[in-house]
């Protein structure tokens, strides 16, 4: 069968592998649709320090049930739509034994740590498959992306008496924004794509800031009236946003770092104490993550179509990842489809 390999920086190509063998308690998968994410265009960079290459990248999947092994349950039929939980957890390293294996210290995620989804068959333990009958594979291939920001929301205890701010308008920043906006939060939204932040507010986001073209910090003062976002959800990852966060943040608020920073970052570490503000890292998502997305989408199927950059073929992988990295700021989310 064929799949997409990266081997290196800018390395892309199509490969022949076996079609997986099922062993007990496993379920072969026959993908539809797989996502590049911004973990798959950084290893495409060569900026992804935690991939081991060659490694065929994808871990954002919508399948059908090919086939169940024995020890599978009966729930789990071929024929249904899903999607897999790509992360592992050992259970036995702190995360684990504190019931956060996403945050497991060894965790491996297909298509970073382990080879992906973005072939024609995968086999997955049956306890990682994801079914919903409302759901069809190409819905299904956005469960996982939006689930990282839904999570983050969780982490930050978000409420309706809060006032949010997310910085970044990827499909993990669109996560967030959607999982505040259903807590009745105030919503506002930071970014430099006047068409992501428009998508934003189509979704519920109350406010909208470019920070390349306005003041990000006049304008928070006058929506705020000068105490500033309770919580702030950075989705980026650049030394601008992450010091933006520390700044802008309420005293006592809450920040929640998603985004990677490819470099060290220079703080104001004042503030750290002055505001006492509480600072939470947020890393992948839970089972109750994917459920709440999965609601999320059954009643808001043709507002999730919006989330969708290009469609693309395995073979026309590398022409995909060059123009998202031509142009990141445009780019919500591409599909490879089988």
């Amino acid at each position: 069968m064929i799949a997409v390999s990266i081997s290196g920086k800018k390395k892309v190509r199509l490969i022949q592998v076996n079609k997986p063998k099922l062993g007990r308690g496993e379920v072969l998968m026959e993908v539809k649709y797989v996502g590049f994410c911004g973990s798959d265009l950084n290893t495409f960079l060569g900026k992804n320090p935690m991939v081991i290459l060659p490694v065929i990248p994808g871990h954002e999947i919508g399948g059908v049930v090919a086939e169940v092994s024995d020890g599978v349950p009966d729930n789990i039929e071929v024929g249904m739509a899903c999607t897999v939980n790509p992360y592992t957890s050992c259970g036995c390293c702190p995360s684990c034994r504190n019931r956060r294996p996403n945050a497991c210290r060894f965790n491996q995620t297909l298509g970073v740590q382990r080879n992906g989804a973005m072939c024609e068959y995968i086999a997955v333990p049956w306890e990682k498959i994801i079914t919903d009958d409302e759901l069809s594979p190409f819905n299904f291939a956005l469960v996982e992306p939006m689930s990282v920001g839904f999570h983050a929301v969780s982490r930050a205890g978000v409420t309706d008496l809060d006032t949010v701010m997310v910085i970044g308008c990827g499909m993990i920043g669109i996560g967030a924004v959607i999982r505040s906006t259903k807590r009745g939060a105030k919503v506002i939204v930071v970014d430099v794509d006047d068409e992501k932040l428009k998508l934003a507010q189509k979704i519920g986001a109350d406010y909208i800031i470019n920070s390349k073209s306005e003041d990000v910090h006049q304008k928070l003062t006058q929506l705020t009236k000068g105490t500033g976002p309770d919580v702030i959800i950075e989705a980026v990852g650049a030394t601008t946003t992450y010091q933006m966060a520390i700044n802008e943040i309420a005293f006592t608020g809450r920040i929640v770092c998603i985004g990677y920073a490819k470099t060290d970052i220079a703080f104001e570490t004042k503030y750290f104490v002055m505001k006492e503000m509480d600072i939470l890292g947020s890393r992948n998502s839970l089972p109750e993550d994917f459920r709440a997305v999965i609601n999320y989408i059954r009643h808001n199927k043709s507002v999730v179509d919006l989330f969708i950059s290009g469609i693309y073929k395995p073979e026309n992988a590398r022409e995909a990842l060059e123009k998202w990295a031509a142009n990141p700021g445009k780019v919500f989310r591409i599909l490879i489809e089988f």
